[in-house]
């Protein structure tokens, strides 16, 4: 007897409700949102990078950057904070624990939080955490250091994200199409001679 497209029952041993379907669906989102991540090579090709001739140039190259590589920068980002918590031991655990926190209740939810009964918001708990987030670190006075730290890698993607030529990169239709914050590869980068005339 076939099984296919069955929901396996929280009493199985990998069932929606075990602690093994819930690290088998964390992994699988782990995996699927790696996989938006870039070659590093990609990012790093010392041909592809130049100096944008304005600043419109430099804002969608920006843009482009910032659509492509978001993943990388995202990545870029939580080492230069995990980095800077280094010499700081107390807030590195408080900042782990916060990110679990933030992955189990927040990230990782396949359903609805439910307590005391009532179902509760994914805005509610949006905000309880990052305030939760934000006490606790400023608990552990190195406030000033993931500030800093958090600057020091948003300039790094800044900085890459406007040097990165975008002629080459390969972005697909649907991330291009209409209703997105970003233009597809290319459009705008060189100057329209058609107004011109």
């Amino acid at each position: 007897m076939t099984t296919y497209g069955t929901i396996p029952t929280s009493s199985s041993p990998g069932g929606a409700g075990s602690p093994l379907g819930f690290i088998s669906r964390a992994k699988e989102r782990g995996y699927s949102a790696l996989a938006t991540r870039r070659p590093w090579r990609e990012m790093a090709d010392p041909r592809a990078f130049g100096f944008p001739l304005s600043l419109g140039e430099a804002y969608l190259r920006i843009r482009t950057n910032l659509a492509y590589f978001a993943m990388n920068y995202a990545i870029v980002v939580l080492v230069v904070v995990f980095l800077s918590l280094l010499w700081h031991p107390i807030s590195l655990i408080v900042f782990i624990a916060a990110m679990i926190a933030w992955l189990f209740l927040y990230f990782l939810r396949d359903e609805p939080l439910v307590l005391f009964g009532r179902t509760i918001s994914d805005t509610i708990i949006l905000a309880v955490l990052a305030v939760v987030t934000l006490v606790l670190l400023l608990l552990t006075n190195a406030t000033l250091n993931i500030l800093v730290s958090l600057l020091v890698g948003l300039l790094v993607v800044v900085a890459h994200a406007a040097l990165r030529k975008t002629e080459h990169l390969y972005m697909e239709e649907e991330a291009a199409g209409p209703g997105r914050w970003y233009t597809s590869i290319g459009e705008g980068s060189k100057p329209s001679t058609s107004s011109r005339s």
